[in-house]
């Protein structure tokens, strides 16, 4: 499976896995190496935490490099009317009352508690394509939907300011 990710996912990816394979990389090699000097490895609490750093960056390195390789690179084709990538989106939730500010993401860049919601959501899906005034439902899971309202669209491109997800 590939993953959809805009042009400035992959150059923020590479721009990580430069600064971790140029940066990190040494100073966590050598983090280990002073830590190592400690004495007995196995009670060297410093040099275990140190080595789980260096694998914890390795791990980030082999996965942003396998996300670039396997990436499919996508651009947002929505009419100016129309719900795209990266628009800021009004809608509201008849049941709740409620009004929310959402802005659709791809999936490495989402954070859903700061409004910033996945294409490959089940909201993000839902609003995707879509144009002011229309009620969609969000099937939340299977037995679980709810309907909401756009009652706005703010074309927007990508700026690169919403970060890539950790894991």
């Amino acid at each position: 499976m590939h993953d959809e990710l805009t042009q400035k996912d992959i150059d923020k990816m590479r721009e990580e896995v430069e600064h971790r394979t140029r940066v990190l990389r040494p100073e966590l090699l050598e983090e280990v190496k002073r830590t190592r000097a400690f004495g007995d490895l196995s009670e060297n609490f410093e040099y275990k935490a140190a080595k789980r750093e260096k694998n914890r960056n390795e791990s980030r390195i082999r996965y942003l490099e396998n996300m670039i390789k396997t990436a499919h690179v996508i651009s947002d084709r929505s009419t100016a009317d129309t719900v795209g990538l990266f628009d800021r989106v009004e809608v509201y939730i008849p049941e709740d009352d409620e009004t929310q500010h959402i802005q659709i993401v791809t999936t490495v860049r989402c954070d859903p508690l700061n409004g910033l919601v996945s294409k490959e959501s089940p909201f993000g899906k839902a609003v995707l394509g879509r144009r002011v005034g229309d009620k969609v439902t969000i099937q939340a899971t299977e037995t679980c939907s709810y309907e909401a309202v756009i009652r706005s669209i703010e074309k927007a491109e990508d700026d690169g300011s919403a970060p890539l997800l950790q894991y």
